[in-house]
């Protein structure tokens, strides 16, 4: 029987004995493998030796932070979105009627001369006599800026009336994107303000103007920039006079004011469209009614026979 399957197969019985004999040889009889692409070596061209990863470093050029420091670098972010929010929330109001123009512009004049008095106090050292003439040229120019304000008000009312709504709502959000992108979110005084911080204020400058154009009055378009000149221009400068002069505590306690303010108008305005809607669907459903009667137009009916 072994003869007879010798004599059928005979190629598979001499290629098993060359796998078992000659094979294990020419293995031992190969250099080892070097890694020289101009050498011809006994090796396929993907080989992978068992010493390739011998070499391999981890993390070697990595730098390790810590976590809290990195939470305490970005709540310079967090405020910056939540005074955004802010905004696009108190225009979104003014827009829709839902807040007067003087309490916005009462709000706000406030809040900035509460954030002036805090800084001045801080730098004088409680010392009415010193900084006078910085307080006169600052109330100076402070006037200035409202009265112009006040004068160009009816030309950004009018400022974008061919322009569709939709265009307006896109420009801004590009604007916004800049004016977040740009933003000075150093917090050494060495760090470079002039270019990142001056683009970044002129397109929120620029996003306001846009919005403000949409407004009905040039009441409301005065109210809604002097809170934007306040908001994007001045505001800025008195939180990173904090986050540069005080404790940790008080610019955590300023983040967590505008995080909150944020969120409340965020909800709020969520909750009244969703009020609305809800609402609108309930008068359609259970309170909407018509009445008829002799004082209706009267209709031919057609297709009707007499006789």
């Amino acid at each position: 029987m072994n003869k007879t399957l010798s004599q059928q197969f005979p190629v598979v019985k001499k290629d098993i004995l060359y796998k078992k004999t000659v094979l294990p040889l020419h293995r031992k009889r190969r250099r080892p493998w070097r890694k020289l692409l101009w050498v011809k070596q006994d090796y396929p061209d993907n080989w992978v030796d068992k010493s390739f990863l011998k070499e391999l470093r981890r993390n070697v050029n990595v730098r390790s932070y810590d976590f809290w420091s990195l939470f305490a670098d970005s709540i310079v972010l967090t405020q910056h979105l939540s005074s955004i929010a802010i905004f696009i929330c108190v225009f979104i109001a003014i827009y829709h009627e839902r807040m007067s123009p003087a309490i916005l512009a009462g709000i706000s004049t406030g809040f900035t001369i509460f954030c002036y008095i805090f800084w001045d106090l801080s730098v004088t050292k409680f010392n009415y006599n010193q900084n006078v003439r910085n307080r006169k040229e600052i109330t100076k120019f402070s006037i200035l800026i409202i009265l112009t304000i006040f004068c160009i008000s009816p030309i950004l009312e009018s400022l974008t009336k061919s322009t569709t709504s939709d265009s307006i709502w896109a420009m801004t959000f590009c604007l916004f994107l800049a004016n977040i992108f740009f933003h000075d979110y150093s917090t050494a005084e060495w760090a470079n303000k002039k270019f990142p911080g001056t683009l970044s204020t002129n397109a929120g400058m620029m996003a306001s103007v846009m919005l403000a154009s949409r407004l009905t009055s040039y009441i409301h378009v005065f109210s809604l920039m002097v809170f934007a000149v306040e908001w994007f221009a001045l505001f800025p400068i008195f939180r990173r006079y904090l986050r540069q002069n005080f404790s940790f505590i008080i610019h955590l306690i300023l983040t967590v004011f505008l995080l909150a303010l944020a969120s409340i108008l965020i909800a709020l305005e969520i909750s009244f469209v969703l009020t609305l809607t809800f609402t609108h669907i309930y008068y359609i459903v259970y309170i909407s009614s018509e009445i008829h009667g002799p004082w209706d137009i009267a209709k031919p009916k057609l297709g009707s026979s007499s006789g």
